[in-house]
């Protein structure tokens, strides 16, 4: 898992959303293998992905930088490291947010697709946004996984 936060990376903000992520991950049965802090800086984002995705991390979630300040690199890093895009996945967690009436969810540019044979997928940064996002994608990544590994093969 990948936290972008300026405030938490330089130890003047506790971090309040890796802990939800990674206990709602185990609650659905994966295991976390770690939680990275990084700045909102495009480099250090892609190289944390990259880390995850050549160490054959199964599933990286990103938490936060998927908004439109300037700040929010998240999505623009991910692009980059993403070798198939999942549009779908995105559109589910925008549309399951605004159903919750979280606003912001409507702007979230949030992407997630395939890298290598990795899941990864940006989530907002607010423990609301990763509740309902953690909700809506319970369904979605066992499947996705199954795909990528081959256990869906005829």
């Amino acid at each position: 898992m990948v936290i972008v936060d300026d405030r938490v990376a330089h130890g003047e903000h506790e971090d309040n959303t890796g802990p939800l992520v990674t206990e709602l991950l185990e609650e659905a049965g994966f295991i976390v293998d770690g939680v990275v802090v990084v700045e909102a800086e495009t480099a250090g984002i892609r190289n944390a992905l990259n880390t995850a995705v050549i160490g054959g991390a199964d599933l990286v979630i990103t938490v936060g930088g998927t908004g439109v300040s300037p700040r929010d690199r998240t999505p623009d890093a991910t692009s980059g490291v993403l070798d198939r895009p999942i549009p779908g996945i995105g559109e589910a967690l925008r549309a399951s947010g605004l159903a919750a009436g979280a606003v912001d969810a409507g702007i979230s540019r949030g992407l997630a697709g395939v890298s290598g044979s990795t899941l990864v997928v940006n989530l907002a940064g607010s423990r609301a946004a990763v509740r309902d996002g953690m909700a809506t994608l319970s369904s979605l990544v066992p499947h996705v996984i199954d795909e990528l590994s081959g256990l869906e093969e005829v």
